[in-house]
């Protein structure tokens, strides 16, 4: 009997192992739809690195395949290939959704914000990632930061913009919040994917563009068209996202969520030290090899009306829909605050060497 009782209980543990080591060496085979073409510099090459990272440190129990924009067909489609469960991931931009949720946007970057770091540490320390999973979630969607870009340039301009009467009609290419702001200055935005902007310039669907800043820039030819470079204003700490799918998230096992987050992440800052070191090596490039780019700063009275129009519809906005006002008192209250620290350390190391040299 007892022998019986034994074996037994050898066997059902035998299976319990088994069972066991079956659940730690199942393969999770993910798809991720990105906004980028195929091979497209830094914005794909992060998710390229957070997929590898996912690999290799789950050896290779999670898998994930990316989609560019030329096999999936929809560029901007992300939000809802995510939200459907048709990709498990997604690698995009929080502030192209402003139609399915205008509260999206404040989760890119905001005209006159924050810097990177400081909206880094609002995200992770201010309660940034708390207030995006309260306007995602009932989408069935975790967002997460996807790579910052640092200070975004603003814009190429087929002529020179000298007065707000300039900006009276002029169709650019412009997305988020800032679209909205130069809307009210009498400007056209419109949003297009980054594989249609050269042709959109080149046969004036558009008479300007933003698109990121030197790092990607020089490469697409816009100087070619439009060779008045102005220096931004508009995105100052421009975060891309990656997002995945709730249910496909929670059938995850602990650890391989774990390692997906920790993957997101060290892929998402790795792309802003990129961006830096390819914004640094191309404007000098611009400045050496490309002296018909004429580099402009916007006038103050154009300054002064871009932040007016800015402050007003924050105001609106922040008064109809308690959740943007939430996210708005957030990001106020923290950049004041951080932005103490950063005129103190940051400015004022720059001013005093400027002035020095």
């Amino acid at each position: 009997m007892k022998i019986t009782k034994i074996i037994a209980l050898t066997a059902i543990l035998s299976v319990s192992l088994l069972n066991v080591a079956n659940a730690a060496e199942k393969r999770y085979n993910w798809r991720l739809a990105e906004t980028w073409g195929p091979n497209f510099p830094i914005f794909g090459e992060a998710s390229k690195r957070m997929a590898k990272l996912a690999k290799e440190m789950s050896g290779g129990r999670l898998n994930i395949r990316i989609d560019s924009a030329n096999k999936h067909k929809s560029a901007l489609g992300i939000f809802d290939f995510v939200k459907s469960g048709q990709y498990q991931m997604g690698h995009s931009a929080s502030y192209y959704w402003k139609g399915k949720d205008f509260n999206t946007m404040f989760f890119t970057t905001l005209p006159f914000g924050m810097t990177a770091p400081e909206q880094y540490a609002w995200f992770y320390y201010g309660g940034g990632m708390e207030l995006m999973e309260s306007v995602y979630d009932k989408y069935g969607i975790m967002s997460f930061p996807g790579g910052n870009t640092g200070n975004q340039m603003g814009g190429w301009f087929r002529k020179e913009i000298n007065t707000v009467d300039d900006l009276k009609g002029l169709k650019m290419r412009i997305p988020g919040f800032a679209g909205e702001v130069l809307a009210r200055l009498g400007a056209k935005p419109t949003n297009i994917p980054s594989g249609e902007l050269y042709t959109a310039l080149e046969r004036n669907t558009i008479d300007a563009l933003e698109w990121v800043g030197p790092s990607l820039d020089l490469r697409m030819g816009f100087h070619k068209i439009a060779p008045y470079y102005y220096t931004g204003w508009h995105e100052p700490a421009t975060e891309l996202q990656f997002m995945v799918n709730k249910k496909a998230y929670d059938s995850l096992p602990k650890d391989l969520q774990k390692i997906l987050t920790i993957a997101m992440r060290v892929a998402a800052y790795d792309m802003y030290a990129q961006s830096m070191h390819e914004s640094g090596k191309n404007l000098a490039a611009i400045q050496k090899d490309f002296p018909n780019v004429k580099m402009r700063t916007f006038s103050k009275e154009i300054m002064t009306a871009i932040q007016t129009a800015n402050d007003q519809l924050l105001e609106e906005f922040a008064a109809k829909d308690p959740k943007t006002k939430e996210i708005l008192d957030s990001i106020t209250a923290y950049q004041k605050q951080v932005r103490a620290w950063t005129e103190f350390s940051d400015k004022a190391y720059l001013d005093n060497f400027n002035t020095k040299k």
